[in-house]
């Protein structure tokens, strides 16, 4: 499901308007974000991932040349990533003290 930066959700079939006013409470935190993203705070909020989680996965892609996931299931790529990222954490913490 996309939303664009006007409000609207893209519903498969067409656009519909974010509405206003309390979430329905079978709402998920997805339903959530397209009017997160109509305040200003929420749209700072989401814009400070370009300074803390971007840059991170670029380094990953890049420096350590990981493009996609060797292994299949959710269970084992949930444990490559976090294989990844303890080597992307253990190298930082390694240039800090040297």
């Amino acid at each position: 499901m996309r939303t664009s930066r006007r409000g609207s959700r893209n519903m498969g079939n067409g656009l519909a308007r974010v509405g206003r006013g309390a979430l329905p409470k079978n709402a998920t935190v997805v339903d959530g974000m397209p009017r997160k993203l109509l305040t200003k705070a929420g749209a700072a909020a989401y814009a400070a991932r370009k300074g803390l989680v971007e840059p991170v996965i670029g380094q990953i892609k890049r420096a350590r040349g990981f493009r996609q996931f060797l292994l299949r299931g959710f269970e084992n790529v949930q444990g490559e990533w976090s294989l990844v990222c303890t080597t992307h954490n253990i190298l930082k913490f390694y240039r800090l003290c040297v």
